[in-house]
């Protein structure tokens, strides 16, 4: 069936009805495989050829992209929001208006903010999983973001674990300017060395050309989830940076070949030089292990290729070099340092080694009492039975068994007896005591008296005596002991001369979290006052409870999973379970006018509400699963400005019935919200950097006071920070200010 479909795509669909082409196409969306041999197939003379008409203009195709846009998995139909058949002639026929799907929001301000429909972004969608299929794997190592499986935490987890011996570090860094017409016709001209289709070339420069796509370097809108961000923006850039990163990994393989590592013999440290870089979308972090002149050169080599190649902007103060061993760097909004292997994972200290032998020992007299109290349970047991046996006995009754009693009490008393055995011989002050019993007063050992006894008790005596110094001397088990206690000094004397050389001769990465700048967005936020104590919100009051413990646990949990890879990750952690948590219950307690207490003696500590089934629901991260957090699951993180910065706040008026914005969301059971901006409620500048907090970002002024409909599922989700603007029709707004509310946008 799927053969049969790239067959028919081949065809032009000039003279196929509507009808006619949905009925040609597999209604299912099209798996990974298969997408890609649709792609390939359009592959011939080492360029890729009609992937407007043959590939993005089939309807399993787009279909395909209408899923991937969808926050569920469920069976919707897609025919109320548009037809898939009409899209598919329209771009066969290349009749596809990108003018007509583009919505313009006015900012207060006079800025204006483009955003696409519901119909455009499936096109986008589906032209990201072209570029996707073509060039992935042609992408650099180092290469991050846009990727499957290439995100944030990759990133990091690639600088602690790769990057040995630090010495000079630098950032590439951008002017503040959006992506010009330069920059996109030589973009455009980096898609044709691969791509062969001047639809698919000409639909890239008028989704920039109308704004609908954006490329703002050195800004904090890329990856952070705001609705101005397009997904195609991280691809296209990764395309536009692919020289660059080539010829870096060039210079890298260079370096490697022209300094060996050599095999280094006792005494002698080798340290080859290297070149390590890591690029996420727009940030560049350049790494070297070799002087600072070598340093000089690879950076003016990399910013020459970046305004001579790329036609970039290059901040040159801000592109600085940096000391690794005594000067951090920022990247990817965590802070980055050089530190020694024994900072990173430190020797335990003699408090922390008293507290464990403390603790052993603690043990020690448990097992103790436990080996104790069942003795004593076996000797009353023992007697219990005995004297049970011996009363039958004395009346002359017979004991009648089904089993043989006999092997039973054998064996209890062979393991009895072994136990005891072995506790003795492993004491060395009991069978010092026995041997000085057994030893005193030996009148045995007298001439005069051994001459008077039979020789076969002189022998027998003897042997004792041979038995009682083999087996009970502690003089064997007391070298021993001192051994293994020489031992153990000897490998702790070798682990502290260990650590002492790789302290000397070693640098590794720390990554760590920027607490301050942490608590600098909580306290911009709300969660806490000047003093740094957890305060309620005011402005979330006018929610339902269920909705603030969900949008607090959306902001707890992102911060939680964006920096469970940072070393430090026990801090945020505390700011989380603390600070937030706390200001969730101070603004439950003040909605209901009530004390703290008394809203912990409610939701609990946890924060557990009831569903309309009396269900017990917990959505904040329970204490618990936040000590139990860490850098297993590094998956890549979606980011916190966007939960942190808006509150949607629940229209008390009744409105009419709309459809959810959600992408492809049917559901008409809808609630209207208001969206509300953090820098509206706290009247702050973002650009003022002052007041702002340093690598935060912030949602487009021309959102504040707008109103979507959603369902409870999507709501659910936007507080808890699953759903973004990006997931949602920005351009499906509803005017409650009017008598007559404005129809849904299709």
């Amino acid at each position: 069936m799927f053969l049969l479909c790239i067959k028919k795509a081949t065809r032009p669909f000039k003279n196929i009805s509507r009808v006619s082409i949905w009925r040609l196409f597999s209604t299912n969306p099209l798996t990974k495989p298969q997408l890609k041999t649709l792609i390939l197939n359009q592959y011939t003379h080492g360029k890729f050829t009609n992937l407007i008409q043959n590939v993005v203009a089939s309807p399993c195709f787009l279909l395909t992209a209408c899923h991937n846009l969808k926050q569920t998995d469920s069976s919707n139909s897609l025919s109320p929001h548009f037809s898939l058949a009409q899209m598919a002639q329209q771009l066969a026929e290349n009749q596809f208006n990108i003018k007509d799907c583009c919505f313009t929001l006015g900012g207060p301000h006079g800025e204006s903010l483009v955003l696409p429909d519901l119909k455009l972004k499936v096109l986008i969608e589906a032209i990201r999983i072209v570029l996707e299929c073509v060039y992935d794997d042609r992408f650099v190592t180092f290469c991050y973001g846009g990727r499957v499986g290439m995100g944030r935490h990759t990133a990091i987890r690639y600088l602690r674990n790769s990057v040995e011996n630090p010495s000079w570090w630098f950032m590439a860094c951008f002017d503040n300017v959006e992506f010009g017409s330069k920059n996109v016709d030589r973009l455009c001209l980096v898609l044709q060395e691969k791509i062969k289709d001047e639809i698919f070339i000409g639909m890239i420069k008028g989704f920039f050309e109308y704004g609908v796509v954006r490329i703002e370097l050195g800004g904090c809108c890329l990856g952070r989830g705001f609705p101005e961000e397009c997904g195609l923006s991280a691809i296209l850039m990764n395309v536009y940076f692919n020289k660059f990163d080539k010829k870096i990994q060039e210079l890298r393989l260079q370096t490697n070949l022209e300094n060996p590592k050599l095999e280094s013999e006792d005494n002698v440290f080798h340290k080859p030089l290297k070149i390590y870089a890591v690029r996420y979308l727009d940030e560049i972090l350049v790494i070297t292990s070799g002087t600072k002149m070598l340093t000089m050169d690879l950076k003016h080599k990399v910013l020459s290729l970046l305004e001579n190649d790329l036609e970039l902007k290059v901040d040159r103060v801000r592109s600085a070099i940096h000391s690794a061993a005594n000067e951090k760097i920022n990247f990817l909004g965590m802070e980055v340092r050089a530190v020694t292997p024994s900072f990173l994972h430190p020797p335990m200290s003699e408090k922390a080694m008293r507290a464990q032998k403390k603790y052993l020992r603690q043990k020690e007299v448990e097992r103790e009492e436990l080996r104790n109290a069942r003795e004593t349970r076996r000797k009353k047991l023992g007697l219990k039975i005995m004297s049970h046996v011996y009363k039958k006995l004395k009346r002359g009754d017979k004991l009648e068994f089904d089993y043989q009693i006999e092997n039973e009490v054998t064996e209890i008393f062979r393991t009895w007896s072994s136990e005891v055995v072995e506790e003795f011989f492993g004491s060395i002050e009991e069978r010092w005591s026995w041997h000085r019993k057994l030893k005193t007063g030996d009148f045995l050992s007298l001439k005069r008296i051994r001459d008077q006894l039979p020789q076969e008790l002189v022998d027998a005596y003897d042997n004792f005596q041979y038995q009682v110094d083999k087996h009970l001397a502690p003089v064997k088990a007391k070298s021993a002991l001192e051994e293994e206690e020489r031992r153990a000094q000897e490998q702790e004397e070798q682990m502290y001369a260990e650590r002492t050389v790789k302290d000397m001769t070693k640098l590794c990465i720390m990554v760590n979290a920027p607490i301050e700048l942490i608590r600098k967005a909580v306290r911009l936020a709300g969660f806490t006052n000047i003093m740094g104590r957890p305060r309620p919100i005011n402005s979330l009051m006018s929610l339902e409870d269920v909705d603030i413990i969900k949008w607090y646990a959306g902001v707890g949990r992102r911060w939680l999973d964006y920096f469970c890879c940072c070393h430090n990750f026990k801090m945020v952690k505390i700011v989380v379970s603390y600070h937030i948590r706390f200001s969730c219950i101070l603004t439950l307690a003040e909605k209901h006018e009530s004390t703290k207490r008394e809203a912990i003696k409610h939701y609990t500590k946890d924060l557990k509400v009831f569903d309309v089934d009396n269900a017990e629901e917990v959505h904040f991260p329970t204490e618990k699963e936040i000590k139990m957090m860490g850098d297993q699951n590094l998956s890549d993180p979606k980011p916190v400005d966007g939960t942190l910065t808006v509150i949607l706040i629940r229209l008390a008026s009744h409105e009419p019935l709309y459809r959810c914005v959600a992408h492809f969301c049917n559901r008409t059971d809808t609630i209207v919200y208001r969206i509300h901006l953090l820098q509206k409620i706290c009247n702050v500048n973002p650009r003022d950097e002052k007041k702002w907090v340093p690598g935060m970002g912030a949602i487009h002024e021309s959102f504040n006071r707008k109103c979507i409909p959603l369902c409870s599922d999507h709501a659910s989700d936007f507080y808890t920070g699953k759903l973004t603007f990006q997931d949602i029709d920005c351009t499906s707004f509803v005017d409650v200010d009017e008598v007559t509310a404005a129809p849904y946008r299709s």
